[in-house]
């Protein structure tokens, strides 16, 4: 049973930064949307206060008329007495208070020369806040500004202001912990599943994942448990089959290794005696002996194969020319004059018996369905010895290559070519044990290319051809 916490991962990590910027946008902006409109509303209430009471100061201050030097005077030390800051702008501009002493705007004088009641805002001295709201004093030419303090308006904003942004902050950090603690437990079943994948992908058939509840996740774990059990029954009956299959090749090597052999000195006999038998009766013997070979070299390649599956063949490394090696297959077998070797290569520590078995069974595989002209390369790239065995045959259709390897595998259909199928599958498993890989390339028409590269000591003098 597969369970455990999810490590952070990118999917993770988006379903987060989403959840933050949806719960941070949504905040700023009620946040700021609230505080703008509280903002207007306070100036405009300030505002409305300011003129109703600029009216009322404009009409004091026409009991002042006609505005001498003593009455200016009196006006402004009036104002100032009962806590209003005014400007007064007849002749000239007097102030009540020099600290609260803004120079009006040309829209608010322009609006106060129009006869209508103006305002502005303004900073005064040491940063204040200042509303001015002005007119013109009924019954004269002369402008009268009342000036309003607004720092009490303008911190009580601030402070909504810090108070909002903070609480935009608390916000955030709330969602991210909110967002990260909800992408846990979603993707939870998520990675329990790919953990479980990945155990199955290694082997592990017996992995399941917890069903809880009846939601989506528990109808997919429960899907994926029957997966996996279905597929550990297959392959379970799979690898019963293929050892079934292995006994059975071992079993049949082994019942035919007596009768062959003795086949096969009844038939070395009778080759000796062909030359004095009838001709139509040496034909037929011919193809006794013939056959007798064949069945004598299937045999051994079963006998092979099994030891292969039983894991009884062990390795034994030592330095190789693989070159000479090579050139001993071609002239041993008779193959000198329809096989070409070149190239170079320094020795390789390898199992000599196993090469040459490998390269024996490339070669031959190449002259069987190649024809005459085959050429064996080796060259040395890097860390590894290469060989590549190449004929100029019709070639193998790409739908053959993905099998060529498999056991009993031919490319004839009709199955009347010469070998058994088990070359390749021979050659293969030998260049497992000695560490190589062992590819195909191939190309109707062209001929065909197998290729074997092992990896090389590095030691050694090189080895020409």
């Amino acid at each position: 049973m597969v369970t455990g916490t999810v490590a952070p991962g990118r999917l993770r990590r988006r379903l987060v930064i989403a959840f933050v910027l949806v719960a941070g946008v949504s905040a700023g902006v009620l946040a700021g949307g609230s505080y703008l409109m509280l903002r207007q509303a306070r100036y405009d209430g300030s505002l409305q206060r300011a003129a109703a009471d600029a009216r009322y100061q404009l009409v004091l201050a026409a009991q002042f008329l006609p505005l001498t030097d003593a009455r200016r005077a009196d006006l402004l030390a009036s104002f100032e007495q009962n806590g209003r800051h005014v400007l007064l702008v007849a002749d000239d501009t007097r102030a009540s208070n020099p600290r609260y002493a803004p120079t009006p705007g040309r829209a608010l004088r322009a609006s106060v020369a129009a006869g209508q009641l103006g305002f502005q805002r303004s900073a005064g001295d040491a940063g204040s806040h200042l509303l001015v709201v002005g007119g013109r004093i009924p019954g004269s030419a002369a402008e009268l500004y009342v000036v309003t303090v607004e720092d009490d308006l303008v911190d009580g904003l601030n402070q909504l202001r810090t108070a909002l942004a903070v609480g935009w902050a608390v916000v955030v950090l709330l969602a991210a912990g909110v967002g990260n603690t909800l992408a846990r437990r979603t993707l939870e079943p998520v990675g329990r599943a790919s953990r479980a994948a990945r155990a199955v992908a290694e082997g592990l058939l017996d992995t399941r994942l917890p069903v809880r509840g009846r939601d989506e996740f528990s109808a997919w774990a429960a899907s994926f448990n029957e997966m996996a059990e279905a597929l550990e029954t297959k392959i379970e009956a799979l690898s019963r089959a293929q050892a079934r299959e292995r006994r059975f090749t071992a079993d049949v090597a082994h019942e035919l290794r007596t009768p062959v052999t003795a086949l096969v000195a009844a038939a070395s006999l009778l080759a000796d005696q062909l030359d004095t038998l009838p001709a139509d009766a040496r034909r037929a013997a011919e193809l006794l002996v013939t056959d007798v070979v064949r069945l004598r070299r299937l045999v051994e390649e079963l006998m092979e194969i099994s030891r292969l599956d039983a894991g009884r063949e062990a390795v034994s490394t030592q330095p190789v020319d693989v070159v000479a090696v090579l050139r001993g297959i071609v002239d041993a077998r008779g193959w000198a004059d329809r096989v070409t070797v070149a190239g170079a290569a320094p020795a390789t520590a390898t199992d000599p018996r196993r090469l040459e078995r490998v390269l024996a069974n490339l070669v031959s595989n190449a002259i069987e369905h190649g024809g005459d002209e085959v050429r064996a390369d080796v060259r040395h790239a890097g860390e590894s010895v290469i060989v590549e065995v190449t004929d100029r045959g019709a070639g193998i259709p790409a739908e053959h290559l993905p099998h060529l390897f498999d056991r009993f595998y031919k490319v004839d259909p009709s199955r009347t070519g010469p070998g058994s199928g088990l070359g390749l599958a021979i050659a293969l498993e030998n260049t497992r044990l000695l560490g190589g890989r062992l590819t195909v390339h191939s190309e109707v028409g062209r001929g065909t290319r197998l290729r074997l590269e092992l990896p090389a000591d590095g030691g050694g003098d090189r080895c020409d051809a």
